[in-house]
């Protein structure tokens, strides 16, 4: 089911869509794990020497990967600012399901029920 895609999950993401990766037989590290308090272009860093794409809820990512021309593996940047963790994995699964085949090295942000695809 994994398709090959690899995952780095951002803090703020949480706890229950990194669990739901692994359950989904998904390659996926957490942030929090490796250091809570990281820098944002080192979470990018790790991403793209891992080949990893990042899930994340914060939007400097954007700003990091536009204006600063950052590299990356690819971000699915999650405008769920409410959402309950059931929600965000309902969302995530519904992503994958759907899109998978067009993220790696994309910009992704999913607002308001859409998923906008940059590459």
């Amino acid at each position: 089911m994994s398709n090959g895609l690899k995952f780095l999950v951002d803090v703020g993401v949480g706890k229950k869509v990194e669990e739901w990766l692994l359950e989904k037989g998904y390659d996926a590290k957490a942030v929090r794990e490796i250091d809570p308090r990281m820098e944002d272009e080192k979470i990018l860093d790790i991403a793209v020497s891992e080949k990893r794409m990042l899930i994340t809820m914060d939007k400097d990512f954007g700003e990091l990967v536009y204006n600063s021309g950052l590299s990356h593996s690819g971000v699915l940047l999650l405008r769920l600012e409410d959402a309950k963790a059931d929600k965000k994995v309902e969302t995530v699964e519904r992503i994958l399901t759907q899109h998978s085949n067009k993220l790696l090295n994309s910009f992704c942000i999913f607002q308001d029920g859409r998923l906008r695809i940059r590459r």
